[in-house]
């Protein structure tokens, strides 16, 4: 067991890899994932309308925290809207490609957004997914007590479930091997510190705190969002609320 790490890192080096999907001409996924179409979804203001404070990007960085305590007040559509066009919205779509406001190897963008939404005006709470081509939420789970299963699944943080909205991220793991092989693993954990990144630095101008979160448990996540856990898997999560 103590080897893992090790074995992983030496096996996805560029010398071990078999030839891509890729490169075999096989047909690429698709660029986000399907949705129930019967769900409810919301439409998201659009970035063009979203008004922001100006932050600079020095006083960004160097007064980045770890925020774990929040106030009471709720985050707005319009800043939500925010912290998902910064993290994951979608400038441009191409053919086989979205380009994002964050970094991705490739542009392969292999992940979705999904949200605990505890307070934030106009959206009632429950789970909801992003769906950043469209820059819309779909409803996933709305049933009484689902906060305190995503605490639950993060090991009992109970900060989580006094957020305005928690930020987990999924991974569409073929989207990423279908370029890169196993090699893709190492670029979804790079592409999820960029994704978090942006989220902090980017909360810090609607006068939120973040805190990033790596201890949840990987199974129980997994199954709450009805996914396999091993194509479809949580990557990173993160608690969002106002200072």
């Amino acid at each position: 067991m103590s080897s893992i790490g090790k074995e992983f890192m030496k096996k996805t080096k560029f010398q071990y890899l078999d030839r891509s999907d890729q490169s075999n001409n096989i047909p690429q996924p698709l660029l986000e994932r399907e949705f129930d179409a019967s769900k409810p979804v919301i439409e998201l203001p659009g970035s063009e309308k979203i008004k922001v404070g100006s932050l600079d990007l020095r006083k960004a960085i160097e007064g980045r925290r770890s925020i774990r305590q929040y106030s009471q007040e709720p985050l707005t559509i319009e800043e939500l809207s925010y912290l998902l066009w910064v993290t994951q919205g979608v400038v441009k779509v191409t053919y086989g490609a979205t380009f994002r406001n964050v970094p991705s190897a490739g542009a392969r963008h292999a992940f979705e957004t999904y949200l605990l939404i505890n307070n934030v005006l106009s959206v009632p709470d429950g789970i909801y997914r992003f769906l950043a081509i469209g820059h819309k939420l779909v409803e996933i789970n709305r049933e009484p007590g689902i906060a305190d299963r995503v605490v639950e699944g993060c090991l009992g943080q109970d900060f989580i479930g006094k957020s305005a909205v928690t930020f987990i991220w999924t991974a569409d793991a073929y989207r990423m091997k279908w370029r890169y092989g196993e090699r893709g693993y190492r670029y979804l954990h790079l592409d999820a510190g960029h994704a978090c990144q942006n989220l902090y630095l980017g909360a810090g101008s609607v006068d939120c705190g973040v805190c990033a979160i790596a201890a949840f448990s990987d199974d129980y996540m997994n199954d709450l969002l009805g996914l396999d856990g091993v194509e479809q898997f949580v990557i990173y999560v993160a608690a969002v609320g106002k200072k």
